[in-house]
């Protein structure tokens, strides 16, 4: 599961490091308590821990914690929620793609003007408010050809539609 890219994404933007995703990994794997998951991975207690309740905070962990009757310790058992991470990849695509198309409809909607020194970039309405200078620099505005920006963000939807729908395919 781990080497799908959306979830490795999804994960990676948790551990906030590459390198603690062995942790997940033996989560999935089915390894429980955070000790072993530390032996297992050889990465430190302390940052097992917080990678865990990062995890948990999320909704992509869970715990169970027992007391040992003779140290009187607490041990937490953990669990890897699959169908968390999946619900969270779907929604987080089907909001992703959601704000890629009013993207794509606002450009493809709207003129736009640009600020030569880079300092706004307006539609023809408030273009035209500001009687086509900048309202920072005083600079005149330069119509802007927005159809590369609109090639790309046409692109990247293909994209994450596509990635969504192998993902799916994968996890249903």
């Amino acid at each position: 599961m781990i080497d799908d890219p959306l979830v490795k994404t999804l994960l990676t933007n948790v551990v906030e490091d590459e390198s603690n995703l062995p942790i997940v990994q033996a989560l999935i794997d089915g390894v429980e308590t955070d000790e072993e998951i530390a032996n297992k991975t050889e990465i430190k207690l302390n940052i097992v821990r917080k990678i865990l309740y990062k995890l948990y905070d999320l909704g992509l962990a869970s715990y169970k914690r027992s007391k040992d009757p003779e140290t009187q310790w607490f041990t937490y058992t953990w669990k890897f929620e699959k169908e968390e991470v999946i619900n969270r990849i779907i929604k987080d695509s089907e909001d992703y793609l959601k704000m890629l198309n009013d993207e794509l409809e606002r450009e493809e909607n709207n003129m736009f003007f640009l600020c030569p020194q880079g300092h706004v970039r307006l539609v023809f309405d408030d273009a035209s408010d500001y009687e086509f200078l900048c309202p920072v620099c005083g600079e005149e505005l330069e119509f802007q050809d927005n159809a590369a920006n609109i090639k790309q963000i046409k692109e990247d939807i293909k994209m994450v539609e596509s990635n969504f729908k192998s993902f799916s395919e994968k996890n249903r």
